[in-house]
Formats: C-alpha cells, sequence, structure tokens
C-alpha cells in the first residue's frame, strides 16, 4: 500500500483561490477531498528577502495515480510563479477511507 496514498499540501493568497483550486481538482478527479485551512502566516526566503504573507493551507488527500496530474493541475491554475506544492505518503489510515479515496480519484 505504500505510495498509493497520499495528503498534499498547497498554500494560497486566499481562500477564494483556495476553493477555485479545491473544486478544480476534485471535479478532475485528482482529489478525493480538500481541506482548506484558513489564517496560516507564512515566513519565507523568496529573492534574497526574508518575506512574511498571509495564506491559506489546501490539504488534499490524494493518490499516487493521481499525484502528476494533480501536481501538474495545481501548477497551471495557481497564481503563484512557483506555487508550494508538495505531498507525503500516508503509510496507514482507515481502510475504508483509503478505499474511498481510490473510487473518488479513479478515472470516470
Amino acid at each position: 500500500m505504500a505510495g498509493e496514498h497520499r495528503i498534499a499540501l498547497c498554500t494560497c493568497p486566499d481562500e477564494a483561490t483556495a476553493r477555485e483550486l479545491a473544486a478544480a481538482v476534485v471535479e478532475r478527479r485528482l482529489a478525493a477531498c480538500v481541506n482548506i485551512v484558513p489564517g496560516l502566516t507564512s515566513v519565507f526566503a523568496w529573492e534574497g528577502r526574508v518575506e512574511t504573507d498571509p495564506e491559506v493551507l489546501m490539504v488534499i488527500k490524494t493518490t499516487g495515480k493521481a499525484w502528476e496530474a494533480l501536481q501538474a493541475t495545481l501548477t497551471d491554475l495557481h497564481p503563484y510563479e512557483l506555487p508550494e506544492v508538495i505531498a507525503v505518503e500516508i503509510t496507514a489510515g482507515l481502510a475504508g477511507y483509503l478505499q474511498w479515496m481510490d473510487e473518488s480519484t479513479e478515472s470516470s
């Protein structure tokens, strides 16, 4: 089961952008679910400076099969020049939930 299920993280400049991106990836069956977490403050190095910006985090439940297309879609639709699009493997989870993730991301 390793590598079959993933949680992807992607930050957005605002909730409206996060909602648009979340809807796009769920409608395209690239994610089973996206949680939108407002109220983040990101501190990061960019172009030689330390930046601090308010952001919204998307927690995206996806599969290894959908990962490449999810990454491409987020990169294409995201307003940032270099969006945060990273993923970690899910090593354990409720079997029924993982099965739902598979079914939700299968090609229609």
